[in-house]
């Protein structure tokens, strides 16, 4: 399959922003415990997810869950990596955008 190389650095990127999932959420809950957050989301339903959560590694988990099941079709597979990179792209920025701000 020529896609075999697309979707194993889309699993590394996952893992990525697995980890740093893990510790935006642990600060996110400190915030929370300090009485700083605030809000319900941290995409809107523009940015794709179709996720709702004050939390990041949910999103991860749905991005996850889409890797796992993205069909192999050759017709389809373009539209479907394109999504889910752009999804990616936004999470992987928002973490680091959280990350730098919490510092």
């Amino acid at each position: 399959m020529p896609h075999t190389r697309v979707l194993e650095q889309l699993k590394d990127n996952l893992q990525t922003a697995y980890r740093k999932s893990i510790d935006a959420d642990g600060k996110l809950d400190e915030l929370k415990k300090a009485g700083h957050v605030k809000f319900n989301t941290i995409f809107t339903q523009n940015e794709g997810f179709s996720t709702r959560s004050n939390r990041f590694k949910p999103y991860v988990e749905e991005l996850a869950n889409e890797l796992n099941t993205i069909s192999t079709d050759q017709p389809v597979l373009p539209a479907e990596l394109a999504l889910l990179v752009k999804k990616l792209g936004v999470l992987l920025q928002t973490l680091q955008a959280f990350k730098d701000q919490a510092n």
